[in-house]
């Protein structure tokens, strides 16, 4: 499957947040953005300082209209401890087997999923996207720096 781009429509993603309540992207977008972020594993050092970077950003986001949802494979346990220690504000959500990561066709890093951030507009349409798999950390920077610059 080809990557998702800019002018593409987001697939219908229903998964499990770190508490376990279902969240259904496409019915939270209503009057706001969303930051869409993939990324590969709870508490790794990258995966750590790219949640962190959108945590220590989170105000700014949400004063841009932007809410934040981070994803991966990790369980809803996983996710609970991992936002929990690293105080997330924003939603993780569990995708077992990487059926939405498939989905957004984000390509693998040598032998681990891959790490692609996607602003997503109202509507659901793709509006920028950014994919950088050891700057974790940039990825929070360059969405704000886009958001800023609409």
């Amino acid at each position: 499957m080809k990557t998702l781009t800019v002018g593409d429509h987001i697939p219908s993603i229903n998964l499990l947040d770190q508490d376990g309540k279902p969240f259904n992207l496409k019915e939270q977008l209503g009057n706001t953005k969303m930051v869409v972020y993939f990324y590969p594993k709870d508490e790794s050092a990258v995966c750590t300082k790219e949640a962190c970077a959108f945590r220590d950003s989170f105000t700014e986001f949400t004063d841009a209209g932007a809410t934040v949802v981070g994803i991966n494979s990790g369980t809803v346990a996983s996710h609970a401890a991992f936002a929990k220690s690293n105080r997330l504000p924003f939603k993780l959500l569990s995708d077992p087997g990487n059926k939405v990561l498939k989905q957004f066709g984000i390509k693998p890093w040598l032998f681990l999923t891959g790490r692609e951030t996607f602003l997503v507009d109202n509507k659901g349409k793709i509006v920028y996207t950014y994919r950088a798999f050891l700057n974790g950390d940039k990825h929070s920077e360059k969405v704000l720096d886009f958001l800023k610059s609409k």
